[in-house]
């Protein structure tokens, strides 16, 4: 059975989306259209791609994550250098080599521009800062003048992954000016509007996977210093929309993984860690499954 597929973003927490997606194909089910945003619009890139999740677990388990962090090297060996340069590039890594990994991935599988995808399969969220608006790739590239079937995914995915201040910004040039674009979780972690607009109609079911507790579970956050106060700042931007968005839309189509005790940006997980996130993943999954092929929108559709 054909559905869309919505991902959250979350870093390297990510490989939960793995373990779910896994699930759902154990159980028939095969994405038709996927968006993502950040960690998310990797799975969703794979998939549009034609990776099967299991196919994407053994990519994720055997990649060596830390290689993927390359700092811009230095004549001045002084800790003050790093954050010199954070200042001037705006990221601690460059995220060459990050996107270099993704264009090995989708190599693979004979993707390089959107071109090589069936139309309309993938949609990538990314956040402009120079002109302060959310864009959809490939969708919104003729706003600046470009041409979809010569974007390179995996500069899309790079756009997408760059979780500011970690990752330099990637600068998006076209005929209309140079714009900084960062990670999509800054305006939109959770894409299900994307489906869920008029203009895009729900043609077939859909699912979002959100790598968090239900809204309904979730715990006040304690503020007790400054630190605390821009991790919570960053995460109800984040959340906050997208939250809106999913209660207006019955909570029987989003599955929620929680993720505990992992950040975003843990490049160094452990394969027992790696383990935990693809089980989480897998059980959420197997328990959301249990009830929503019984909802009777999807009885309708199907």
């Amino acid at each position: 059975m054909e559905i869309d597929g919505v991902f959250s973003g979350g870093g390297l927490k990510g490989l939960a989306l793995v373990g779910a997606c896994k699930v759902f194909e154990q159980n028939g089910y095969t994405f038709k259209r996927t968006v993502g945003t950040s960690a998310g619009a990797i799975v969703a890139a794979m998939l549009a791609a034609g990776y099967t999740a299991v196919e994407m677990e053994d990519i994720m388990q055997q990649q060596n994550f830390p290689e993927l962090l390359d700092a811009r090297k230095t004549f001045i060996p002084i800790p003050f250098m790093k954050w010199l340069q954070l200042y001037w590039r705006m990221g601690l890594y460059q995220g060459t080599a990050l996107e270099n990994w993704f264009s090995d991935i989708l190599a693979e599988k004979g993707v390089y521009t959107f071109a090589d995808l069936p139309e309309g399969s993938l949609k990538i969220i990314v956040s402009d800062l120079t002109n302060g608006k959310l864009i959809v790739l490939p969708d919104d590239l003729g706003e600046y003048g470009l041409r979809p079937d010569f974007f390179p995914v995996a500069r899309a995915l790079r756009m997408s992954t760059s979780i500011p201040f970690f990752f330099e910004p990637v600068i998006l040039h076209s005929l209309a000016g140079n714009s900084v674009t960062v990670d999509g979780g800054v305006l939109s972690n959770f894409p299900l509007w994307v489906f869920n607009e008029p203009e895009n109609g729900e043609i077939r079911p859909i699912v979002g996977m959100k790598l968090s507790h239900n809204p309904a579970d979730k715990k006040k956050t304690v503020i007790r210093n400054g630190l605390g106060l821009y991790e919570a700042l960053f995460t109800t931007m984040k959340d906050a929309h997208d939250e809106k968005h999913v209660s207006k839309r019955l909570e029987k189509d989003v599955l929620f993984i929680p993720t505990d005790g992992i950040s975003a940006v843990q490049f160094d997980l452990s394969d027992e860690q790696k383990d935990t996130l693809v089980i989480s993943g897998e059980v959420s999954a197997t328990n959301f499954l249990k009830q929503w092929g019984k909802s009777p929108s999807l009885t309708r559709i199907v």
